[in-house]
């Protein structure tokens, strides 16, 4: 089978699941405008100050602390929100394909009741942000491609992380160190390979460029602005679509790498040919 065969059946199998909980698009959708306000809440500032800019490396260490510790903030406020609501997420995921039928309460529950772990997360994903930032201000051409792969390194090894906090609820780092174990017993270098959702709905993007495309060029502008609004709506819904898909994704595959479980409504046979267990 291959990968592009293999990704689709993945995203329909986590799409069944998301059309018993459709509600749950609610999270994503909280995440969003959760992150928009903080950054609205750091942007207008810094746009009032015509001087906020990454600070020279010889620069006086008040300016790199206040500049470097305002961006942490940022990270950090953005990851809390993503997390706590890719949490409930992923625990009405768990639940559904435990046979369950999770609400939306549950989720919020299941989010506030882990808020400690979610918030130690959030500050290690924050200060790993900031250090690959650091990195890419120091040295604009090698420190980005430094950046790059450690970014990339990074985005696997912590792949599962949320699964185990919501799940197992263990700290953050122990939760990355299970993380890692996992996917250097089953997936390791193949799992971004193997699981092109980003890529798939990079070219469902298309349809909304396409869209307002058209609008553009072939209508009055009573009718652009109807076709470019529908085009937003779009990219809105597909966005929205992607993250939950992404979150029941990753709790089905933590399910199965941890124990061996099948989740209701995902294929051992395909699980167990895109993991090529080592």
């Amino acid at each position: 089978m291959g990968k592009l065969s293999r990704t689709w059946q993945l995203m329909g199998m986590s799409w069944q699941v998301l059309k018993k909980d459709k509600e749950t698009l609610v999270f994503p959708l909280l995440a969003a405008v959760c992150c928009a306000a903080v950054l609205a809440t750091f942007a207008i500032p810094m746009i009032g100050s015509e001087e906020w800019a990454p600070p020279d490396k010889n620069a006086p260490t008040s300016e790199q602390v206040a500049y470097y510790g305002t961006l942490f903030l940022f990270y950090f406020a953005n990851y809390f929100f993503i997390v706590f609501f890719n949490s409930a997420v992923i625990a009405c995921a768990v639940m559904r394909m435990a046979g369950k039928n999770p609400n939306l309460k549950e989720g919020f529950k299941a989010s506030f009741s882990r808020l400690p772990l979610i918030l130690g997360w959030a500050f290690v994903a924050a200060t790993v942000g900031l250090i690959l930032r650091i990195i890419e201000d120091r040295s604009e051409k090698v420190g980005r491609f430094v950046a790059g792969l450690i970014g990339m390194a990074w985005s696997v090894v912590s792949f599962l992380v949320i699964p185990i906090l919501v799940v197992e609820r263990k700290s953050p780092m122990a939760a990355l160190k299970e993380s890692t174990a996992l996917l250097k017993k089953t997936w390791g270098e193949q799992l971004i390979g193997n699981f092109s959702f980003g890529l798939v709905f990079l070219a469902l993007g298309f349809i909304g460029i396409v869209i307002a495309a058209m609008g553009i060029a072939l209508l009055p502008e009573p009718g652009i602005i109807f076709w470019v609004g529908l085009a937003i709506v779009y990219f809105v819904i597909l966005a929205l679509i992607q993250s939950a898909l992404q979150s029941i994704f990753q709790a089905a595959l933590y399910l199965y790498a941890k124990n061996g479980q099948i989740g209701e409504g995902f294929s051992r046979e395909v699980l167990v040919g895109a993991m090529r267990e080592r």
